[in-house]
């Protein structure tokens, strides 16, 4: 069990390499102290549930890095690039598979097909990976291998489910329309993630805790308009 919260901490680190760049830390209630030195691998304190959390939201941190001039507000972080080349299958034709994990909060589901690192979805002439909250978040994050295109259409299984607004290195956001996701007969949102070193799961997420319940290595398939 993860400690609940209905307060957060910020935690902010000054880097020793370069003091013009501060790490700033959310969701961890902190176990060092103000003046501590903190090496790599070193425990800095216990995930919260942060009281900011959704219902479905897991524990983890939030880090951003900043200016020590402006250490603290929510908008202000530098961008970071990602590094690593996307392994992008080929895209989805059907949100079908098997239930690994099923809590009144939300499902688990492992897709059937072979993937690695996300979900992959149609950009235009391009293949990318989802990191985002369909349609929960309103914004779809896409990472690409190539810069795609500022105007560009989202296609998951097939379907539109957003258009390009901004594109940054190698990855874009893009406005999601709402599309309608069921399962056995009710609406449901997919949260989306990146994975570096885990088969990719997708995350069934009912509208209320307990609407959707699921069995354990059950078959699913998800119907999306």
């Amino acid at each position: 069990m993860f400690k609940g919260s209905i307060y957060d901490y910020v935690l902010l680190l000054r880097s020793l390499e370069n003091p013009e760049r501060w790490v700033k830390i959310l969701h961890v209630e902190p176990l060092v102290k103000v003046g501590d030195t903190v090496e790599p691998g070193e425990d800095l304190g216990v995930l919260l549930r942060s009281g900011f959390f959704d219902f479905w939201t897991d524990p983890h941190i939030h880090v951003e890095v900043r200016r020590p001039s402006d250490p603290i507000r929510a908008r202000g972080g530098f961008k970071l690039e990602r590094l690593i080349k996307i392994d992008a299958a080929e895209p989805l034709r059907k949100l079908s598979g098997r239930v690994v994990e099923s809590k009144p909060e939300y499902s688990l589901i492992a897709l059937n097909g072979r993937f690695k690192q996300g979900i992959p979805v149609d950009l235009d002439a391009h293949i990318g990976l989802l990191d985002a909250g369909i349609p929960h978040y309103r914004w779809i994050g896409i990472h690409t291998n190539v810069n795609p295109p500022s105007s560009g259409i989202i296609r998951l299984c097939n379907k539109k489910i957003g258009t390009v607004k901004s594109v940054h290195s190698n990855m874009c956001i893009a406005e999601c329309c709402s599309p309608t996701l069921t399962l056995n007969g009710k609406p449901v949102g997919l949260s989306l993630y990146m994975y570096l070193s885990s088969t990719p799961l997708m995350k069934i997420v009912p509208r209320r805790p307990g609407e959707v319940i699921l069995r354990k290595l059950e078959n699913v398939s998800l119907s999306l308009y």
